[in-house]
């Protein structure tokens, strides 16, 4: 038996630390196995993935993008600078479209602008924004291959800021096809191409930022936000997914400087889509109509209402019925003032505008599925969707005797009966019951809730009230449940729900009004 030999390692053969090993390791290709911590922070394990590349895509849309020339009116051509097309006051320092020509004088009766369109149909349909040919006294599109032709305006929507041309093509024409807009999700990757600056067939590329932006440009909002870089000219361009189709159609953006910051806006294909089709078909566009007044629900009256949020500090959801018209689509399916919509065809209602958005794109005379909740507890009723009055009246809308001063004092508010002399200066007749209120202290519950002098209060919660004395009593019984009050009242001829925090607790609006 021998003893072992002992081992002596040379310098070359020394072990390296284990860091160094694993580094060497890495830069080898090789596998290391990370041990298991039982805390620290989350390491990601991300794999590699090459940008998309657009040529292909291009090639086979640009040659149904076009650039369209118009020569506006002057006067049309100012409000456009002051604040967007079709009326819409655009809340964009330099909105499209673009003036090509400032240099001329103030005694020409027009000026030449220039936007983007794209080709739809091969008999030579395109559509564009409203604002770039309102106000045209001509029109004329430039082809891709350079061919310029005349147009014909079909038809204009400003309230959605979609407008249909029409050219005689010698020949057909390659179109483009409207994709479904629902189907967009923010991160994915899009291409805008377009007329910016004059400079026609420009392609830039970005990702979608967000869905159902409401700038308060138009009262149907529903953008879709895009960093892809678009500029003035740009109006009316097609926005792409990457599988080829028309997911928007470019309209504006939100620049200090006049160029892209990367904060531009697309109206969703599918609202293109519905009022083109009315468009080619008739010239103007009908929308649907359900005949409420609806209200914003504020937290305070969210807590009125007794409605539970979806999650904890969530915001408050869906559309507060505050008056219904009478005869009108909702008031022939049931529907209350007090109801609280919450879905529409199994769409959640989050907000009065997501109600208003999904009402108007309804055909009239189809059905409309309704989920409320009514005292609180859901109900599901069916409405016919109407027509909207062209006029647009009666549409939906995003509302001293005995006690002469009978007031709440926790609340601010002073009542006065509804006299002879009252009706007369608030010009109500004899069908009207309420108490007026008459004072509004300055700093209470009640200013800060925005009630208002001449608002006169039909009910308190549940309770009809008819003299300042019910209105008292109403309060009181509410004021010992420690919940905030809420008041159904009538405001110039329209009714709408006010809910006032008891002094001491959090307040905030009553809510805007808003029609629908």
């Amino acid at each position: 038996m021998t003893d072992a030999m002992p081992v002596r390692l040379t310098p070359s053969r020394k072990l390296r630390p284990l860091a160094l090993v694993a580094a060497t390791a890495l830069s080898l290709g090789v596998g290391i196995t990370s041990p298991a911590w039982a805390e620290g922070p989350i390491t990601p394990q991300t794999q590699l993935q090459t940008l998309p590349n657009f040529v292909n895509l291009v090639k086979q849309v640009k040659p149904a993008v076009v650039s369209i020339t118009s020569h506006i009116r002057a006067d049309v051509a100012e409000q456009e600078e002051g604040g967007g097309g079709g009326g819409q006051q655009m809340p964009f320092p330099f909105p499209f479209p673009f003036q090509m020509a400032p240099q001329q004088q103030p005694t020409h009766r027009t000026v030449e602008a220039r936007g983007s369109g794209f080709i739809i149909s091969n008999d030579g349909y395109i559509v564009t924004n409203n604002h770039v040919v309102n106000g045209a006294t001509k029109v004329s599109v430039t082809l891709d291959d350079g061919t310029t032709l005349p147009a014909k305006i079909v038809g204009r929507d400003p309230k959605t800021d979609v407008a249909l041309l029409k050219i005689k093509p010698n020949g057909k024409l390659p179109f483009i096809e409207l994709g479904d807009s629902d189907n967009v999700q923010p991160g994915e990757w899009v291409v805008a191409v377009g007329n910016p600056f004059g400079l026609g067939g420009t392609v830039t590329a970005g990702i979608v930022s967000a869905r159902g932006r409401d700038l308060n440009a138009g009262p149907y909002d529903d953008f879709i936000q895009i960093d892809a870089p678009i500029n003035h000219g740009n109006s009316g361009g097609p926005l792409f997914s990457q599988n080829g189709k028309v997911i928007g159609m470019n309209a504006a953006i939100i620049s200090p400087s006049g160029g892209s910051i990367g904060i531009g806006f697309a109206i969703p294909s599918n609202t293109v889509k519905s009022v083109v089709d009315q468009l080619r078909t008739s010239g103007h566009v009908t929308r649907g109509y359900l005949g409420v007044l609806m209200q914003r629900i504020s937290p305070t009256l969210a807590q009125a209402l007794n409605l539970k949020p979806s999650e904890p500090g969530a915001p408050p959801e869906g559309a507060l019925v505050a008056q219904v018209t009478p005869g009108g689509p909702a008031d022939k399916a049931g529907l209350k003032s007090g109801d609280v919509v919450t879905a529409l065809n199994g769409a959640k209602i989050k907000s009065v505008h997501d109600l208003v958005v999904h009402t108007v794109s309804m055909k009239p005379g189809t059905d409309a599925t309704l989920n409320i909740l009514r005292d609180g507890k859901p109900q599901t009723i069916t409405a016919k969707i109407g027509n909207m009055p062209k006029d647009g009246e009666g549409q939906d809308a995003s509302s001293g005797d005995d006690s002469s001063q009978s007031g709440s004092g926790k609340i601010g508010i002073s009542l006065a009966p509804l006299s002879r002399d009252m009706r007369q200066q608030l010009g109500v007749d004899d069908t009207v019951k309420g108490a007026v209120i008459s004072q509004i202290a300055p700093g209470s519950p009640a200013e800060q809730a925005g009630v208002r002098p001449g608002d006169i209060i039909q009910a308190v919660g549940n309770t009809a009230v008819d003299n300042p004395r019910a209105v008292l009593t109403a309060v009181r019984g509410v004021m010992k449940n420690k919940q905030p009050i809420l008041l159904r009242v009538l405001r110039d001829g329209q009714l709408i729900f006010v809910a006032i925090a008891p002094a001491g607790s959090d307040t905030d609006d009553d809510g805007s009004d808003d029609a629908n």
